[in-house]
């Protein structure tokens, strides 16, 4: 009986242990793959879409003196002085600046030799002409010798003439050794130093008269096609103040366009420059033209014949992306404004823009 019971238990213990052999035998192909977790969706970097008003985008500029002078010597020189530097007033009639008198005293004298000696040829040749006339008169001088004497009597006048302008020249530039301001106003740019030689019209520096200031922008061929003309109205306000804006009008837009940025100089006519300094940086802003405008990134753009971006969409579980076709305006800068097919408050993709397709799904939001 116990025998019995022992081959019983032995059974059971086999039929048990079975399945777990059998499942160690399962051939490798006939074995389940394990479920792998889909990939996390990747981050995206991405812009929220704000106003910007109309002071943030202004157009940079400065105020400028409606006359300036740039002042050089009228003579070769080596300037041995010069008593003003950037920023200084000066008054009509001050010495700004002052040449080495030697060389241009040494010049006044020598041509002061040459005008002597000339009037001593000139007076020789006046009394040989004469004495010759006289001998001709009465048949004892040839009349080739009086006609000798006529002729030296004209080169020694033409000689003296000669020697009376270089004389006045040298006189003049004795003159020219001393630079004194034209007008009252201030030094807004130095050119040369103590010490530099120039020539005649190099310049020294240039004095900005402060009887009229004005405002100078510069402007590209988009915006000035918007209207932009002579008498179009600006408001002009100081880029790191909060004063309040100063009326301007466009006087006049210089006809020929910079090699390098491919922008035309706008000069506005200012309504009150008082608290605009020279030098005072600004930005202008159209009359009329405060409106909010949007702008995105002209690397959000996606490339291709219609001008499109990427949106984000998101909600509480998940996030995908849509294209959105936009109508773009005017570039500024690295951003491009879009005219319509977005709103304030929408996401769009700025970086990767090649990398996504219509409805992807995108991951969290990363800071451009």
């Amino acid at each position: 009986m116990t025998r019995r019971a022992g081959l019983i238990a032995a059974a059971l213990a086999l039929l048990l242990a079975l399945p777990v052999a059998a499942a160690a035998l399962t051939l490798p192909w006939g074995r389940s793959a394990d479920p792998v977790a889909p990939d996390a969706p990747r981050p995206v970097v991405t812009e929220i879409v704000t106003d910007m008003a109309a002071a943030p985008r202004g157009i940079p500029g400065v105020i400028v003196a409606r006359s300036q002078v740039d002042m050089a010597f009228q003579t070769l020189g080596r300037i041995v002085e010069r008593g003003v530097d950037i920023g200084d007033r000066v008054e009509q009639g001050a010495l700004l600046a002052r040449l080495d008198p030697d060389d241009l005293d040494g010049d006044v004298r020598a041509a002061e030799a040459a005008a002597a000696a000339a009037e001593v040829r000139l007076a020789t040749s006046r009394s040989t002409a004469e004495r010759t006339r006289a001998l001709a008169d009465r048949n004892v001088a040839p009349q080739a010798q009086l006609e000798q004497a006529e002729q030296a009597l004209a080169a020694a006048e033409a000689s003296f003439a000669d020697a009376q302008s270089q004389l006045l020249r040298a006189r003049d530039a004795q003159g020219f050794a001393e630079m004194r301001a034209p007008i009252a106003g201030v030094v807004s740019r130095v050119f040369a130093s103590t010490g530099a030689v120039v020539a005649a019209g190099d310049p020294v520096l240039t004095l900005s008269g402060e009887d009229a200031h004005e405002a100078i922008i510069d402007l590209g061929d988009t915006q000035l096609g918007a209207g932009v003309a002579p008498g179009t109205v600006f408001l002009v306000s100081r880029a790191a103040a909060d004063a309040a804006p100063v009326r301007a009008t466009v006087d006049r837009i210089e006809p020929v366009a910079d090699a390098q940025t491919r922008t035309r100089r706008v000069h506005l006519a200012l309504s009150d420059a008082r608290g605009l300094r020279l030098g005072t940086l600004i930005r202008a802003v159209r009359a009329g033209d405060g409106a909010p405008m949007l702008t995105v990134p002209a690397a959000a753009i996606i490339p291709g014949a219609d001008a499109a971006v990427w949106i984000v969409t998101r909600d509480i579980l998940d996030a995908t992306v849509a294209r959105r076709a936009i109508v773009t305006g005017e570039r500024q800068g690295d951003r491009v404004v879009v005219a319509d097919g977005i709103a304030a408050g929408d996401e769009v993709v700025v970086r990767g823009v090649n990398s996504l397709a219509e409805g992807q799904a995108v991951g969290r939001r990363v800071q451009p």
